[in-house]
């Protein structure tokens, strides 16, 4: 952490306006993008952002300086996030989605598309499998840390997970297919 970083901290713990808004242009950004994959429209990414915020500035002066800064409050952050996920998921409908069916996939390379298709794909996941994906994958929550935070067995974060990639690899296929049918009708113009 820098000398900058620390007195901007510093100011925020005292209750600086200024600091505080400083803070939150440095990072919301980034934090974002975060909300962003857990949620499947911006307004509830803005709502998630903003309430992760209140809790950063609240707890401000519990923050260590062990780690990075911003470490920390991407862990509030997803945290927020997570919160958000429990109080408007209805666990039943997750245990619905165990028994729905996937078709077979072909491989495709995921670098061909930019950052904003592929969030979108990941924002079409049905909740429980977007929000276990993002954990696991993104974030690098293990099952059973994951299971915790959901109130779900490990087991079901697992099967989540695999649900979520085949819909993904999926979702991908389309549209690998939908892009080189463009290059195709493109080329014969």
């Amino acid at each position: 952490m820098n000398f900058e970083e620390n007195d901007l901290i510093q100011k925020c713990i005292q209750g600086d306006r200024l600091a505080q808004k400083a803070l939150y242009e440095k990072f919301s950004r980034k934090m974002y993008y975060i909300c962003l994959r857990y949620t499947t429209f911006e307004e509830e990414a803005e709502d998630i952002l903003q309430d992760g915020f209140v809790k950063v500035f609240k707890s401000i002066q519990s923050f260590e300086g062990k780690g990075s800064f911003e470490g920390w409050i991407r862990r509030i952050v997803v945290n927020t996030a997570i919160e958000y996920y429990r109080k408007k998921s209805n666990h039943a409908s997750l245990s619905e989605l165990e028994d729905s069916e996937f078709t077979g996939f072909e491989e495709h390379t995921i670098e061909s598309f930019s950052e904003k298709e592929i969030l979108k794909l990941i924002q079409e996941l049905p909740v429980g499998y977007r929000t276990v994906f993002n954990l696991y994958a993104i974030e690098g929550y293990s099952h059973k840390e994951i299971g915790e935070m959901l109130q779900i067995s490990d087991g079901t974060s697992k099967s989540q997970l695999a649900r979520a990639r085949a819909i993904l690899q999926g979702k991908v296929n389309d549209l690998y297919k939908n892009s080189n049918n463009n290059l195709e009708d493109n080329a014969t113009i």
